[in-house]
């Protein structure tokens, strides 16, 4: 039984040192000032590339890269906004999902450029919302992503936003992971996911999860979006 044991520690430890790794992206993306009024969100991913490359080597990515900016931090994962310069005062999120040694990470951030203090707040809540999400989560040992999925729904209403996804997450491991499409519902926490969170993957050791949080404003145009691992890990808020 040690081997299993052994072999699981190690995993889990690959998948903790990725989102580590992207972490460390991000806070020189925020110590760079690469996302800065007057840059497109384009030239702002490309710039997000060329520095993980620089810093850490990275040079695969499992989802496409994602800057968005104002208006566009409305939109969920699947949409593609027209492409937007950053402006003063605006709310910006990033979703890289980058391969560190054939091990994913999906690492969500928002940050805001100016003073507003409701984008303040908006980017301040993401990591309450994902802190109590992930207690929910840890408390339910036969919890589905459905169950979770309308328990984050609920807690953006209790915030005082909207949740913006469609999903709330997913399955994430050694790439390629297991399949996330359309076909296969029960890889998201979503709707329709009515199997247990808590179950083996493909290979037959335990699934492990990525918790992503959108919340928005319609009315004010804005949103802000967080995600890291939801099962293992640090918890987000102060991160």
């Amino acid at each position: 039984m040690g081997e299993p044991a052994e072999n699981e520690a190690a995993r889990t430890q690959r998948l903790l040192t990725a989102q580590a790794k992207a972490a460390e992206l991000f806070d020189a993306v925020a110590d760079r000032g690469i996302l800065a009024p007057g840059v497109r969100e384009t030239e702002a991913s490309d710039a997000i590339r060329d520095l993980a490359g620089d810093l850490l080597g990275i040079r695969r990515y499992w989802h496409k890269r994602i800057v968005r900016a104002g208006v566009n931090t409305l939109q969920p994962y699947r949409e593609n906004p027209p492409d937007r310069v950053l402006a003063e005062d605006d709310i910006v999120f990033a979703d890289f999902g980058p391969i560190f040694e054939d091990w994913e990470a999906d690492f969500g951030r928002t940050f805001v450029l100016g003073d507003d203090p409701v984008k303040h707040r908006l980017r301040d809540t993401l990591p309450v919302v994902f802190d109590a999400g992930r207690a929910y989560f840890a408390a339910r040992p036969d919890i589905t992503g459905a169950e979770l999925y309308a328990h984050m729904v609920e807690l953006a209403r209790e915030a005082g936003w909207e949740f913006g996804g469609s999903i709330a997450g997913h399955l994430v491991g050694q790439f390629p992971h297991e399949p996330i499409d359309g076909a296969r519902i029960d890889s998201y926490i979503a709707p329709g996911s009515d199997g247990p969170m808590r179950r083996p993957d493909r290979t037959g050791r335990p699934s492990h999860w990525i918790l992503e949080v959108h919340l928005v404003d319609r009315e004010l145009g804005i949103g802000g979006f967080f995600e890291q691992l939801l099962d293992i890990g640090p918890a987000a808020a102060g991160s």
